[in-house]
């Protein structure tokens, strides 16, 4: 089987998570275009394909290995969007079927990402939270791997560096470990547990075990 190749800066977006008045935490993702960019140039656009089951919720992506001559799938699920729920959850879940084939897994060794934020670059909402303000957005300008983990990172809002992160002694950083994450989610006996959980939990660490949380969610509701 072909190996997926890493992500280029230009491929990788940057998601507000957290913005307050001094700051703002990024988190990186990669959107279902550049999955289906990266299956066409690896394996070929007639030879990969996706299915999608319990409505949306869950997507199988295959490859073709023609080694072995038959189809090698992977399967996740994803969570609805606050926008178009339907196509966002069928979006989310290919997404995530495809990380399953290595797609974007780099982005789970980023560092925590803290931009400074002067007066002016945040506004208040009719709800009293904080935003970005209107036209302010991040970039990755700049990213280096080693061994598959991001060892060098620059983000900008397009005029200036913003975030600036480099491994001077050539030694990656080890990949997070989300298995505590996931022990908290696992152990959760009530859904205000399993909320107890989910608050208590890192922007890196919910970026990772969303779909855990769905699913534990779903098996309380039953319970």
């Amino acid at each position: 089987m072909e190996k997926i190749r890493l992500l280029r800066a230009d491929e990788i977006d940057c998601r507000p998570q957290t913005v307050k008045a001094g700051g703002c935490s990024l988190l990186l993702y990669k959107d279902a275009r550049c999955d289906m960019a990266i299956l066409d140039e690896t394996y070929g656009s007639l030879n990969w394909k996706r299915e999608h089951t319990r409505d949306n919720h869950n997507c199988i992506v295959s490859v073709w290995n023609s080694e072995i001559q038959q189809w090698i799938s992977k399967e996740d699920t994803g969570i609805e969007s606050y926008s178009e729920a339907a196509k966002g959850l069928a979006s989310d879940s290919f997404k995530r079927a495809c990380v399953n084939f290595g797609i974007g897994r780099e982005l789970y060794t980023a560092p925590f990402i803290w931009i400074k934020l002067s007066p002016g670059e945040t506004y208040t909402d009719s709800k009293g939270r904080q935003q970005l303000a209107v036209g302010l957005k991040f970039f990755v300008k700049e990213i280096e791997y080693k061994d598959r983990v991001i060892t060098g990172l620059t983000i900008s809002d397009g005029k200036t560096d913003r975030f600036t992160m480099h491994d001077t002694d050539n030694t990656p950083p080890k990949p997070t470990d989300f298995s505590a994450a996931e022990k908290k989610l696992a152990e959760a006996k009530t859904q205000d547990e399993l909320v107890a959980a989910w608050t208590s939990l890192s922007g890196a660490e919910k970026l990772h075990c969303e779909t855990l949380k769905d699913l534990r969610k779903g098996e309380l509701a039953k319970s």
